[in-house]
């Protein structure tokens, strides 16, 4: 392995100027985040079946130092505070496993049981977290389950648990928004491969956890390693004002679509004066489009919700928690923690669309956007997860698309062609290296990356461009107050040291591709047709689930593959299976052999077989390990 660089002294300028400029004599969330402390995991790791860690908060105990000259001081703050593990009581029968995930985990006291809100990702680190709850509050059967929304650190470990025996049984019902299943199923299988491996950059997959290496994402430490699971809810919640009593807790629901996730919610306990922001209100910055890739989410909207939850909830709340961080107490605190949220999300958005009204394209607003000092001026609104550069880039996408206008950018080069011709215009590859090191040199690691990206591109094998580009990369982490982009720099800079590290994390588990409607299958293998090897195709198959009492029917032809529900006459297929859905999709998507399922009865045919061989030879694999760094 390569070694990495110290902090340049621009950098460490930087840093210092950072720690001189920042709040850092409110300690409000210091106080906060030691709040109802009960007991930590001790020690803090947790290992799966195969005896591999898939979670190690002990590795962040680094940061009980002083912040070195490597990490920004906000960062290195925000990180602390998140990296602090164990189980804390909220208010009177609410408790929090804050530290075993990226996420939280809060259990709510019933009748008989107790409430698990939000399993984290894993069901090796939810196991653990519930196993560290019963051995403070006693050995209470898990009595319900509620996932706040579709991304997976709020559902991945619900079989660590409860079981799905307890909840087919109805002893444990899963509550969730209405979309859920459809929702995170689609995130985690449609663009699951490409979204897996940037996640890797994101989450800072292969960074040692150290001064120079990750220290956080700035919405938790990172996320687990273990095992991903999905249970199917039991109860959809479907509009607002929804009330569900569980075990005896009664629990009033604000549903909030196209915020953070586009099938979430936040809800409110009336009996205990207590509000779940799920992930609408957290103390950062949130994404508006992840850097890992999603649907670019909508502020305006964001906020409305966020106006919404004050006046329906805050006067009668005195403790506002959610499913990151920690909490906020206080009717008038917490109030006002909602009102600089909102309006955070409020400005960036009509702020955006005030200057792209006026012809400004959104890298220029992005370098030019100011928050209102009173909202700049809280912790919680900090860039440390979301950015507003980002952020604003995302808003005028969703407006204006990826098009910003001037048509000499209408139709540009791909960018090996474009690298090669800038490379030939500056003077060759050593003229520019030569210029790019006295810009290194001069601190302007920005322009030092772009430049030696050209390079790269152009060169693959250039060694040094490589070797000064992850030089580069790592400065620009270094001086990163936001979590995910000092893990994509320093990703990056790793990965031209040391190669690809390739997918660590897989979304799509078995439990998540089970959930799949037979629509959402064929729609995930209409993504794996190899159009052009497939122009010429022409197959029909029918496709009788025989346990759910439906015939759907593909269509190949002109490499796209169609398909729908068949109802009514229609011509004959070429062929027709009759199997059940799981044995659909453990056969086009689970990695099954078809065809010895067929020899072996569990499908029938009817028609010419070859046509599933034919099919399945047109279908592509997802490569998991495509460059990023490097073209």
């Amino acid at each position: 392995m390569s070694s990495q660089t110290d902090a340049t002294a621009s950098v460490q300028a930087a840093n210092e100027d950072a720690l001189q400029q920042l709040p850092f004599g409110d300690e409000q969330d210091l106080a906060d985040v030691e709040r109802g402390f009960v007991a930590a995991l001790e020690p803090g790791v947790v290992t799966g079946t195969d005896g591999n860690v898939v979670w190690d908060s002990d590795a962040f105990a680094f940061l009980e130092q002083d912040c070195p000259p490597t990490v920004h001081p906000s960062l290195w703050r925000q990180s602390r505070l998140c990296a602090r593990q164990g189980l804390f009581e909220v208010t009177d029968g609410i408790y929090q496993i804050r530290g075993l995930d990226l996420s939280n985990m809060t259990l709510v006291e019933g009748d008989t049981g107790v409430i698990v809100i939000d399993p984290l990702i894993s069901a090796e680190t939810a196991a653990a977290g519930l196993s560290l709850y019963r051995a403070q509050r006693g050995d209470r059967p898990v009595t319900g389950v509620i996932f706040s929304h579709c991304h997976i650190d709020h559902f991945g470990g619900v079989k660590g648990v409860t079981t799905e025996d307890d909840v087919a049984a109805g002893r444990c019902p899963i509550l969730a928004p209405a979309g859920f299943v459809e929702h995170s199923v689609a995130e985690n299988v449609y663009a699951g491969a490409a979204m897996a491996r940037r996640s890797a950059y994101m989450y800072g997959a292969a960074l040692p956890r150290g001064p120079q290496g990750a220290v956080g994402a700035g919405l938790g430490p990172t996320t687990s390693t273990g095992t991903p699971t999905l249970i199917t809810p039991t109860v959809d919640i479907d509009h607002t004002g929804q009330t569900e009593t569980v075990d005896g807790v009664r629990i009033e629901f604000q549903l909030t679509p196209g915020t953070e996730a586009p099938s979430e919610m936040n809800f409110y306990f009336p009996d205990r004066r207590a509000l779940c922001m799920a992930e609408n209100a957290t103390h950062t910055l949130h994404n508006l489009l992840t850097l890992r890739g999603a649907l670019v989410r909508d502020p305006h909207v964001w906020a409305k919700y966020l106006t919404e939850s004050i006046n329906r909830y805050a006067a009668r709340t005195d403790v506002l928690f959610a499913s990151h961080h920690w909490p906020t107490w206080g009717t008038e605190r917490l109030t006002e923690f909602l009102s600089v949220q909102r309006d955070l999300y409020g400005y960036l958005h009509d702020q955006t669309l005030r200057a792209l009204n006026k012809g400004a394209t959104g890298i220029e607003i992005a370098e030019s956007i100011e928050l209102p000092p009173k909202v700049a001026q809280a912790w919680h609104t900090h860039g440390y997860y979301g950015s507003i550069s980002h952020n604003v880039k995302a808003i005028y996408q969703r407006y204006m698309g990826w098009f910003d206008g001037n048509p000499a950018k209408l139709w540009e080069h791909p960018p090996v062609e474009s690298a090669r011709r800038h490379v030939e215009f500056m003077g060759g590859a050593n003229e520019v290296l030569r210029k790019a090191r006295e810009s290194y040199a001069a601190g302007d690691f920005r322009w030092v990356a772009q430049v030696l990206n050209y390079v790269i591109f152009a060169e693959p094998d250039n060694a040094e461009a490589k070797a000064l580009q992850a030089d580069t990369l790592e400065q620009l982490g270094y001086g990163s107050e936001n979590g995910t982009w000092r893990n994509f720099f320093l990703m990056g800079a790793y990965e031209l040291r040391n190669g690809s590290v390739g997918t660590p994390i897989v979304t799509a588990s078995p439990d998540i591709s089970a959930a799949l409607t037979v629509e959402q299958a064929f729609d995930a293998i209409a993504l794996r047709v190899d159009g052009p090897r497939a122009w010429s195709a022409d197959l029909t198959i029918d496709w009788n689930i025989k346990d759910e009492g439906v015939v759907h029917r593909t269509q190949l032809h002109n490499g796209v593959l169609v398909h729908f529900d068949v109802d009514g006459e229609m011509p004959a297929p070429g062929a027709a299976f009759t199997l059940t859905r799981q044995d659909l999709l453990a056969g086009l998507l689970g990695g099954e052999d078809l065809g010895e399922m067929i020899s072996g009865g569990s499908v029938e045919v009817d028609g010419n077989s070859a046509a599933l061989t034919e099919l399945i030879g047109y279908l592509d694999a997802p490569d998991p390990d495509f460059a990023i760094v490097t073209p």
